[in-house]
């Protein structure tokens, strides 16, 4: 089975700007271990088509491990601003630095070395070993939890399937061009084994899937229904200096954006937020609410404007000069929040 996926990988392998291709491996060519940790950590949660423009920018930005050891962290949270998940992105500069400091600038070769990494779990740790140094590890995402689910026909809803997914996963891992397999099986959910509508006429593994041959696959896999995610509240003080010089602040590097650029704002929670001004202002509503969906809260922010004279001093935040202030250094929801008030301050003046 192995092969037959192998030999439909040579022909349909995805490209993409982080991968050796199945050729090039063939040629001799050896991934990049820092391009495949850096696209494992931008793809957590992410969509390949949302992380393309981002790796490239970043290995424009710091061709290897050690130039990105080397960045700013202010600036490596401002690209990474919009991939969300911020924890990944001070993860990716602490692993970076331990890769320089303890491993002379070399990635681990194997999955028990990688998993001592900050921010490296075992996921990323088996795909690293598998894909950058064709160890044969066990790769399970999403994508492979789909086929597995399919190929073998198992009903046990996840999350409580994954252990059982993954022994199945295990079993068809083969020693031989285990990265380029384990690249094949998450190529083959992503285009073929695809959650609505699978396509199991053009599948290398049509002939001994269970679920195609009982009718189930399209059922597959089974999930445990989510709880509806609650709601927060928030309020966001946005205030624009006379000379164009915004108000933000930096959020602690522990929490939900922490380490990012935002506009001072209130706690969130589930009731009436508490007003909390950065600065005594003629504070404005801005009609219409920011709202954005975290993992675990959906958030309403409601934004307040404000026009501040030369020589303010805030009691919190800092007045960034109009060059150094880039919105889309700005976390999603803050540059939900800055648009909205943006068009406030146009419509003001």
């Amino acid at each position: 089975m192995s092969a037959d996926l192998l030999a439909w990988y040579d022909q349909h392998a995805r490209d993409m700007p982080w991968r050796t291709g199945p050729a090039a491996r063939a040629a001799g060519q050896r991934p990049d271990p820092y391009h495949i940790w850096l696209s494992e950590v931008m793809l957590q949660q992410t969509t390949v088509a949302a992380v393309r423009a981002y790796f490239l920018r970043f290995t424009a930005l710091w061709p290897t491990v050690a130039d990105l050891a080397a960045a700013e962290d202010a600036r490596v949270m401002g690209e990474w601003a919009g991939l969300g998940y911020y924890a990944r992105a001070r993860n990716l500069l602490k692993c970076a630095r331990v890769v320089v400091a303890g491993h002379g600038g070399q990635f681990p070769d194997n999955r028990a070395a990688l998993l001592s990494l900050p921010g490296v779990g075992p996921y990323t740790a088996a795909a690293i070993a598998s894909i950058a140094f064709d160890r044969s590890e066990t790769v399970v995402d999403g994508n492979v939890e789909r086929v597995m689910a399919r190929l073998f026909d198992i009903h046990t809803p996840l999350p409580a399937a994954k252990p059982e997914l993954t022994e199945k996963a295990a079993l068809l891992t083969p020693h031989a061009r285990p990265g380029d397999y384990a690249q094949a099986v998450m190529d083959l959910g992503a285009t073929i084994c695809t959650p609505r509508k699978p396509a199991c006429a053009l599948c290398p593994w049509h002939d001994p899937c269970l679920a195609r041959a009982r009718g189930t696959a399209p059922d597959l896999p089974r999930k445990t229904p989510k709880k509806a995610k609650p709601i927060r509240l928030g309020i966001a003080y946005i205030a624009r200096r006379t000379d164009g010089a915004y108000l933000l602040e930096r959020r602690p590097d522990k929490g939900l954006l922490g380490g990012m650029l935002g506009w001072p704002g209130s706690d969130w929670a589930e009731t009436t937020p508490v007003p909390a001004p950065p600065i005594e202002a003629d504070w404005q509503p801005v009609p219409e609410e920011a709202r954005h969906t975290f993992t675990h809260f959906h958030l309403r922010l409601q934004i307040l404007t404000a026009q501040i004279d030369q020589g303010a001093n805030p009691q919190r935040g800092t007045f960034l000069p109009p060059e150094d202030f880039r919105p889309s250094d700005l976390p999603t929801v803050m540059r939900k929040a800055f648009d909205l008030a943006h068009a406030s301050f146009v419509d003001r003046n």
